[in-house]
């Protein structure tokens, strides 16, 4: 079998273990010199195959990338750029396979959530049709957890375990303050369509009155006039109350709650704040004193409170991709597989990536309480394991160390550029 270069990618949103990933690729690849060459990352994750911007992973010492394991972000840069799909632009996938063959490409890692899953496919797909042979794997990613087919998705765990524990010190703060001062906070977290962040934020408190007292979820339409009871309720008999609210909450005619009115990149409503809405309707409505909050970016970021769980699979998936590519697979993704949750065990499994393009894990109803404002039991026990286990970097004058590459771009190859 001839010796083929890989080509690895970031795409979307990055989490506090993506890096995780790319280190599981890199160094499996690098075990396996009689079979893979080099390994090329993407310069601004797919647009870097498209512009040619290819880093050349091989500059990078042992140490460097040993380093990714504990540095959050996209240590080669991501993007929001989704391929169309092949018959509106078939062009952009045309370069591709033209930029994979000018560097002799022969392995594709695309480290991402459903849409780059798909991305995946489709290349998969057309280098099929060109004759061009390439292997193409899925590398899950998404702090959103809502891609099926597997338990959970690498980046979540984390982000779980920032959010509950974000909603516990907080709810710490206002109890003390509540007597004289705030008595309503509401800390805004991701999650379009999926309330798995949100959910994560009950794991804070599970006895009466302990918060947070109103999750909001984006598979629960919103009440106005129930959220308000509730708020209330929480202020009279507790003395204050906490909300941890899903940027997709939205009413039951599917408008968000928090809409702006704009798209972004993968034409997706953008959102402006749901914390800022529900305060506004709490000072209008019941006239409490209010804080509010949006995690955004820190919790998707926080690589110093990483739960080791999610460290670990996020490794792992990394790893596997590319043994399955050695294996001869094509066109799948790996699963994390749960064998049973107390005490945690879990396994790497596979899914077709023609299964798994653009598709939604909402929450499951049975996760929500009856009430719509609370996580069950089932939910609990669900998301319990994914925050376990402490992972901390190494740190430097008070601060995380971070890996720092070099990041040095190959010579094109091609003479005609690529808009994107």
């Amino acid at each position: 079998m001839a010796i083929k270069n890989a080509f690895y990618a970031q795409s979307g949103g990055v989490t506090a273990v993506i890096n995780a990933s790319a280190c599981g690729v890199i160094q499996t690849a690098r075990q396996h010199p009689e079979k893979i060459g080099k390994v090329y990352a993407g310069r601004n994750g797919i647009i870097g195959a498209l512009r040619e911007e290819l880093i050349d992973t091989s500059l990078e010492s042992d140490d460097a990338i040993q380093a990714l394991l504990h540095t959050p972000g996209g240590a080669f840069g991501s993007c929001r750029y989704k391929l169309k799909n092949l018959t509106e632009n078939r062009r952009e996938y045309e370069r591709l396979i033209e930029v994979f063959r000018a560097h002799d490409i022969g392995y594709f890692f695309y480290n991402g959530g459903g849409d780059s899953q798909d991305t995946a496919f489709k290349v998969s797909q057309l280098a099929e049709k060109m004759g061009y042979p390439i292997t193409c794997i899925g590398v899950p990613k998404t702090v959103d957890n809502d891609l099926p087919f597997t338990d959970c998705c690498p980046g979540f765990g984390s982000v779980a375990k920032y959010i509950a524990t974000s909603t516990l010190e907080a709810s710490l703060d206002i109890r003390s303050m509540s007597e004289s001062s705030t008595k309503v906070f509401i800390l805004e977290v991701m999650g379009r369509h999926a309330g798995w962040i949100a959910a994560s934020g009950g794991l804070a408190g599970s006895g009466e009155g302990e918060p947070p007292h109103i999750i909001l979820f984006p598979e629960v339409p919103f009440d106005r006039e129930a959220f308000l009871k509730r708020v209330d309720y929480c202020v009279e008999h507790y003395g204050y109350c906490v909300v941890v609210a899903s940027e997709g909450a939205q009413y039951e005619d599917g408008r968000f709650v928090a809409e702006a009115g704009s798209k972004d990149a993968f034409g997706h409503t953008q959102l402006g704040g749901v914390a800022p809405a529900l305060a506004n309707m709490v000072k209008q409505a019941l006239g409490h004193k209010y804080h509010w909050a949006v995690a955004d970016y820190l919790q998707r970021s926080a690589r110093h409170i990483a739960s080791a769980t999610d460290v670990e699979q996020a490794y792992t998936v990394g790893k596997v991709a590319v043994e399955m590519a050695l294996a001869g697979k094509q066109a799948l993704m790996p699963t994390i597989v749960r064998d049973q949750s107390s005490p945690y065990q879990w396994h790497v499994g596979e899914a077709p990536l023609s299964d798994v393009a653009n598709q939604e894990k909402k929450m499951p109803i049975h996760y929500i309480t009856d009430d719509g404002f609370g996580i069950t039991q089932d939910c609990r026990e669900y998301l319990q394991p994914l925050i376990e286990g402490e992972s901390f970097p190494p740190f430097e004058n008070g601060l995380p160390k971070v890996a720092k590459l070099r990041n040095e771009l190959v010579e094109k190859k091609l003479k005609a550029g690529f808009e994107v």
